[in-house]
């Protein structure tokens, strides 16, 4: 597992548990309504909107909160005046950011964005100078300790899945965008359970970072999920599990 995917999945699990609840609700309720937005108001046609449902419940967000949200977002009640954009640049040991915002204000949220890279040695970049380093993956992640990976490696790969990594804990389940949903049915119809489920931008290729350059980094990264009008947080980074733990976050 890289190191960000480690990363990842802490956020994720501290998404649920977080005294901040009420910030992560505006976020996802954010992602519901760009969801339905883009792609209609039926979960079952909009893969995107499906899994943004299943984020929000998965914090017992209420089905009226939901519900709303997928209105504001199809037009159903006012227009929704929230913009989608993403923003570039490299951080500490020269790792590769992507930072996908939603806003009502994209020169206030430039300049904060621009603000937060500065403060922790890193610099914002043109558009498209790191995005070709990522590509969209469904990333799935499974407990070690409920299924055998000899097990779990032919259930996911006769449904489609390219590759099956694990560290102490967890097995990472690569697979297409094309995909995710065969391989998060064919878990479920063999009682696998999900531990966290995305479609994500995968990094091509990993930037090993170490010491104060991987510190500031993590810093840098959770200033920029913290703040709100920020959606989701890409790197490219390879940190020592050690290191995350300690400093995150």
């Amino acid at each position: 597992m890289s190191g960000h995917s480690k990363w990842a999945s802490i956020k994720h699990k501290k998404m649920a548990t977080d005294a901040k609840k009420g910030k992560f609700f505006t976020k996802i309720i954010r992602e519901i309504m760009l969801a339905a937005k883009v792609g209609g108001n039926n979960p079952d046609n909009n893969p995107r909107l499906r899994i943004a449902i299943e984020h929000a419940r998965a914090i017992n967000m209420p089905n009226d909160n939901i519900q709303r949200a997928i209105k504001k977002g199809t037009g159903e009640e006012g227009v929704m005046a929230l913009e989608s954009t993403t923003y570039e640049g490299y951080g500490p040991g020269g790792v590769a950011i992507l930072v996908d915002v939603m806003t009502d204000n994209k020169r206030r949220t430039a300049a904060e964005i621009r603000s937060i890279f500065t403060r922790h040695n890193a610099g914002m970049g043109e558009s498209g100078c790191v995005s070709w380093m990522f590509e969209r993956k469904g990333i799935i992640n499974v407990k070690k300790d409920i299924i055998d990976e000899e097990k779990l490696m032919a259930v996911v790969l006769d449904a489609g899945a390219e590759d099956l990594q694990s560290d102490g804990e967890s097995y990472e389940i690569v697979t297409s965008p094309e995909n995710f949903e065969n391989i998060k049915k064919s878990l479920e119809q063999n009682n696998v359970a999900i531990e966290t489920a995305n479609v994500t931008l995968n990094p091509k290729n990993n930037v090993k970072v170490e010491g104060r350059d991987a510190e500031h980094l993590l810093k840098l990264l959770d200033e920029l999920e913290e703040y709100e009008d920020v959606q989701n947080v890409y790197s490219n980074f390879d940190i020592s599990d050690e290191l995350i733990e300690a400093v995150s976050i």
